[in-house]
C-alpha cells in the first residue's frame, strides 16, 4: 500500500547557515549587508562623541570665567545662559526688564547643581540709551572686577523702504546695532587689555556681508558693527585678545516667525530663510560655544545659497544687483496681483 504525499527521506533538505546564505549571494549584496549596520553602528557613536566633545569643550572653555551675555532674555541669549550656566561660567546677564531677568537666574539657579555653579549677576542694559552706557560699563566690570568672554547678541530689526523711515528710528536702529554694542566692547576692552586675555563675541546678522531691499538701515547698522570688529580684531591682537562674528540668516524664536518665513514669495527672501526655517537657538548656541573654544575669527551658519550669494557680492557685483532689482519687482508683482 502506497501512502499518497509520502516524501523520500533523502529529498528533505537541512537549513542552511546565514553564513552559507551570504556566501551564496552576489559579492556586491553580500558586502551591502554587512556594510549598512557597520554604517549605522558608526554614525550613532559618531553623533554620541561629537555631543560628548561639545559637552567637554563648554564646560573646559568657560568655566570660571566671567561671561557677559547682552539681550539674555532674547531665544539665543536664555540658551546661551543654560549652557554658559551649566559649564560653570561666572555669568552676568544683561536685558531691559529687571524682573524678567530675575525670573531667569532662579531658572538657571533651580536647574543646576548649586555647588558646582556660580549664581548669575543681572545688569540693566539698554542700548536705546546711549547716556546709560559709562554706568552700564562700570556695572559689569564691579561685578567680578574683570571679564573674561563678552558675547553681543542684541539686535533690533526693521523691514520698511527707505524713504518711509524718520530720522528718529534710523537713529534708533544704529545706536541698538551700532553704536551701543562699540561703546560697550570698547569700555570693557582696557581691562582685558591690561590682562592681556579676553574674547569678544559678535552675534551678527548675514547683512553684515551683503543688503536685502527694504531693510536699508537695518543692513546699515550690521555693515557697520561687522566693518568695525573686523578692525578690531586685528588691533588687539597683540594683546592676546579674539575677536569673533558669527553671521546668521535669522534666529527663530517663534513658531509664527518661522511660518511667516516659509511662506515667504519674494525671490530675494531666499538669501535670508533657512531650509526655510531660522537657525535655532540651540544650534546658534553651540556654534558660540565651539567658536569660544577654537577662537575662529569668522562663522557663517546659512544654507548653501546665502553662502553663495556672499562671494557673488564681491566677484560678480552686477549678478547680484540684478537678482536683487528681480526680488523687488518680483514682491511687487505678487502685491499687485493680490489686490486684484
Amino acid at each position: 500500500m502506497v501512502v499518497e504525499g509520502e516524501m523520500d527521506s533523502s529529498s528533505v533538505t537541512k537549513p542552511e547557515s546565514l553564513w552559507h546564505i551570504l556566501h551564496e549571494m552576489d559579492p556586491t549584496w553580500t558586502t551591502t549587508v554587512l556594510l549598512v549596520p557597520c554604517v549605522v553602528v558608526l554614525t550613532a557613536g559618531f553623533f554620541y562623541l561629537y555631543s560628548f566633545i561639545v559637552g567637554l569643550l563648554t564646560k573646559t572653555s568657560v568655566r570660571n570665567k566671567v561671561v557677559v551675555i547682552t539681550d539674555a532674555l532674547s531665544g539665543l541669549g536664555k540658551e546661551c545662559a543654560g549652557v554658559f550656566h551649566k559649564g560653570g561660567a561666572r555669568l552676568i546677564l544683561c536685558g531691559k526688564t529687571w524682573e524678567k531677568l530675575e525670573e531667569l537666574a532662579d531658572d538657571l539657579v533651580n536647574a543646576s547643581d548649586p555647588t558646582l555653579t556660580f549664581h548669575p549677576k543681572l545688569v540693566l542694559v539698554d542700548f536705546s540709551d546711549m547716556d546709560s552706557m559709562p554706568d552700564v560699563i562700570a556695572e559689569i566690570l564691579d561685578c567680578y572686577g574683570c571679564l573674561d568672554v563678552l558675547i553681543l547678541n542684541s539686535s533690533m530689526k526693521v523691514k520698511a523702504p527707505a524713504q518711509s523711515l524718520s530720522l528718529e528710528m534710523d537713529k534708533l536702529l544704529m545706536d541698538n546695532n551700532y553704536f551701543g554694542p562699540v561703546t560697550l566692547a570698547k569700555g570693557v576692552l582696557p581691562s582685558m587689555i591690561s590682562r592681556r586675555t579676553g574674547h569678544l563675541l559678535l552675534v551678527n546678522s548675514i547683512q553684515g556681508k551683503i543688503a536685502v531691499p527694504f531693510r536699508t538701515t537695518y543692513a546699515a547698522s550690521k555693515h557697520a558693527v561687522q566693518a568695525f570688529f573686523d578692525c578690531l580684531r586685528a588691533e588687539v591682537e597683540e594683546y592676546g585678545i579674539s575677536i569673533s562674528t558669527i553671521n546668521h540668516t535669522f534666529i527663530s524664536s517663534s513658531a509664527s516667525e518661522n511660518t511667516d518665513a516659509a511662506s515667504s514669495k519674494s525671490l530675494w527672501s531666499l538669501f535670508y530663510t533657512r531650509k526655510p526655517l531660522g537657525v535655532s537657538p540651540d544650534e546658534a548656541a553651540t556654534e558660540i560655544v565651539k567658536t569660544l573654544s577654537n577662537k575662529r575669527k569668522e562663522v557663517v551658519i546659512a544654507p548653501s545659497l546665502p553662502k553663495v550669494a556672499v562671494y557673488i557680492r564681491s566677484f560678480f557685483p552686477e549678478i547680484f544687483f540684478a537678482v536683487m532689482a528681480a526680488g523687488v519687482n518680483n514682491a511687487a508683482a505678487a502685491e499687485d496681483s493680490e489686490k486684484m
